[in-house]
């Protein structure tokens, strides 16, 4: 009896331990998403440089790109999270944002349901964040519809690098959040910046507000905005801005003031160019933005979206100051195939007049065309295709 009652014992010790041993443990769970936008298509442009010019191009009504998006549940509504986003031309298969890997974002950080989420990496900046969405180009439009040369950053020519950032969870219609870039430099104000802005959505209205400065953007290759990210390249850059748009029924119509203003600025990325005449130094560049939008829901596969923008330029040289004018006005239409392909069609004009610069900065220019015009007007159009995954 003394024999059966330790053999059980021993059997059920060893089971016991097995058991133990094979139970399944109890993981955080996690997600990764693999996603994608492809926008390809045929641009016209009446005058690039002299001449007309059609192309293929890629990025338009959005960039093209593919990217992981990835979470972790570390318990106690709190979760690690990362995104890795790779912008590329459809057109050749080059890598964009000056060859990165992933030049859209990459960042890495922890989100709570409670206090928000904090990241680490390469970021979009507060005017991307809140206010580019009150404009046609940061929300449906894209890239024809940005503001001359993207002065304000709402079409998110460029992301902040070394970056650090907050955003708030949603209190009651109520985000915000900020973006502090690192210089990476043992000069520690060279190539850094700064952001932050708001958004308060209640129903069909949406009101946003962001402020953006960085010191030398444009200087080297480690710091907030590198010299082949950069939109302009400037000794200061300061941005700020609001917006607003309401919904109602069908029809989505909206307002949007920026001011830029660039401290001895040098160059800029779209043209490749001096911003100045030769023997002229440039003070400060200052762009104020006034833009009103509209667009119309015919069906849910069907929209059509106008945007006009009025640009006072300031121009303050060694050679005296002027403040030309700049009008764009664009027209877009789009189809949904399905869910997930689309077809659209774009037209944008564009007239500078007003007082001289004598700099190339008297000649139209919309971003996404090759050069800027040979004159004070250009129009470009576009016929598109996009996919998402």
């Amino acid at each position: 009896m003394k024999r059966k009652r330790l053999a059980t014992a021993v059997a059920f010790t060893t089971f016991s331990a097995l058991a133990a041993f094979t139970a399944p443990r109890a993981f955080a769970q996690s997600s990764v998403t693999l996603y994608g936008v492809l926008d390809e298509g045929i641009d016209y442009t009446n005058n690039a440089g002299g001449g007309a010019v059609w192309e293929m191009a890629s990025g338009y009504a959005q960039g093209s790109r593919w990217g992981l998006r990835g979470a972790e549940d570390l318990g106690g509504g709190t979760r690690a999270v990362f995104q890795l986003e790779n912008g590329f031309d459809v057109s050749s298969g080059r890598l964009g944002q000056g060859g990165r890997m992933f030049g859209r974002q990459a960042f890495v950080g922890l989100s709570s349901d409670s206090y928000g989420t904090l990241t680490l990496g390469r970021q979009y900046d507060s005017v991307v964040d809140y206010l580019a969405q009150t404009t046609a180009n940061g929300n449906w439009a894209g890239y024809l519809f940005a503001h001359p040369y993207d002065n304000d950053n709402t079409d998110n020519s460029f992301r902040l690098g070394n970056s650090v950032k907050y955003a708030s969870p949603n209190l009651a219609g109520l985000q915000f959040g900020g973006v502090y870039s690192f210089s990476n430099d043992t000069n520690f104000a060279n190539n850094r910046a700064y952001s932050f802005g708001g958004q308060y959505q209640n129903g069909g209205l949406l009101i946003a507000a962001a402020y953006l400065q960085a010191n030398n953007p444009g200087a080297g290759s480690v710091g907030a905005i590198t010299a082949n990210d950069a939109s302009f390249i400037a000794g200061r850059m300061r941005i700020f801005g609001g917006g607003i748009n309401y919904t109602f029924g069908s029809a989505t119509a909206g307002f949007a003031y920026t001011n830029s203003n660039y401290r001895n600025p040098t160059g800029n990325g779209y043209i490749g160019l001096p911003l100045a005449a030769p023997g002229v130094r440039l003070d400060t560049l200052k762009y104020q933005n006034f833009e009103i939008n509209g667009k119309y829901q015919f069906t849910p596969a069907c929209f059509v979206g106008a945007q006009y923008v009025y640009t006072m330029m300031n121009y303050d040289a060694s050679s005296g100051s002027v403040t030309p004018k700049i009008h764009s006005a664009g027209l877009m239409a789009d189809y949904n195939l399905s869910k997930r392909t689309d077809v659209y069609v774009q037209g944008e004009y564009q007239r500078v007049s007003g007082g001289s610069t004598q700099s190339i900065l008297d000649h139209a220019f919309i971003p996404g065309t090759q050069a800027p015009s040979s004159t004070g007007t250009q129009v470009a159009v576009r016929v598109a295709l996009r996919h998402k995954f």
